[in-house]
């Protein structure tokens, strides 16, 4: 995966958003709801620990690991944060551009082109508060090299949001839509996969990725399964079903604490925290 250096993406002058507006819920909230809310308590937990305030000299450094047209970019830069955004594709970081200036949050977001094996040819080392590593992992060639790269990038006390495609969620899909041989090969398959036409190259259990996150040295502060339910619930039954959408969020995010559920989540999100991390709430939360 590796890509040649692209100079920093040019923030276009703009006014600056409010860290006090409640930024929304990255992307389609129904989908990432989950993993913003533990997100965002982690980055409060931080910015409390470093005695800072959002949109001061003291907000936090966020690194985004393959973070794309900024999904999670934007609103982190939103609560008043600088977020640093690496990928490898030349028109995700135009969209990631394009989509900061119109949140009003340009200058606090820096797109540059790279990737996670390559990282610190583009970033600084020890240089960040927060990594995001969201969907990287079942591309790379080397899943537990990666890890260790995002945790390099981290500083005393920072904290990981490692976000992989989960096995289980793979495996319960195909078999609910017949697809039953497909469904035993991905359960066996030792990269998850139910094909030679599976897009995903790599799936992870709870378990694997936890331990490539204490493999890297981190403790893990939390596991949840992300979209449990929202991959299997007929889109039609959500969108003119009064109600269905607000109380289908509170059931992903009641069951996406609950290991009994990990098993079937379509994404499975490992919060990893270092030593010093203030606030730690550890397995309670999980």
């Amino acid at each position: 995966m590796s890509d040649p250096m692209r100079p920093p993406v040019s923030p276009r002058p703009t006014q600056t958003a409010s860290p006090r507006s409640d930024p929304p819920r990255p992307g389609a909230s129904l989908r990432t709801a989950v993993v913003w809310d533990v997100l965002k308590d982690a980055l409060d937990r931080r910015i409390k620990a470093t005695g800072g305030e959002p949109d001061t000299e003291a907000a936090l450094d966020v690194l985004d690991t393959g973070g794309g047209s900024g999904n999670f970019a934007v609103p982190v830069a939103r609560l008043g944060h600088r977020v640093t955004v690496v990928d490898p594709s030349p028109n995700a970081l135009f969209a990631l551009e394009r989509r900061a200036a119109e949140a009003g949050v340009a200058d606090r977001v820096r797109g540059v082109q790279g990737d996670v094996h390559g990282l610190f040819d583009v970033v600084e080392r020890g240089g960040y508060d927060a990594v995001l590593c969201h969907g990287v992992l079942e591309y790379v060639d080397d899943p537990a090299e990666g890890v260790r790269n995002a945790v390099s990038a981290l500083r005393p006390g920072g904290v990981l949001s490692l976000l992989a495609a989960g096995v289980g969620g793979a495996v319960l899909a195909r078999a609910l839509a017949g697809h039953f041989s497909e469904a035993r090969r991905a359960l066996d398959d030792p990269a998850g996969r139910w094909g030679e036409g599976d897009p995903v190259p790599r799936r992870f259990t709870a378990d694997q990725l936890t331990e490539l996150v204490e493999g890297a040295g981190l403790s893990v502060g939390a596991v949840h399964g992300v979209r449990v339910f929202a991959d299997l619930v007929p889109g039609v039954l959500v969108d003119t079903e009064p109600g269905a959408l607000e109380a289908l969020l509170k059931l992903e995010a009641a069951a996406a604490e609950l290991s009994a559920f990990h098993s079937v989540a379509t994404q499975l999100h490992v919060l990893g925290e270092t030593q010093g991390a203030a606030g730690a709430t550890g397995a309670d939360e999980a």
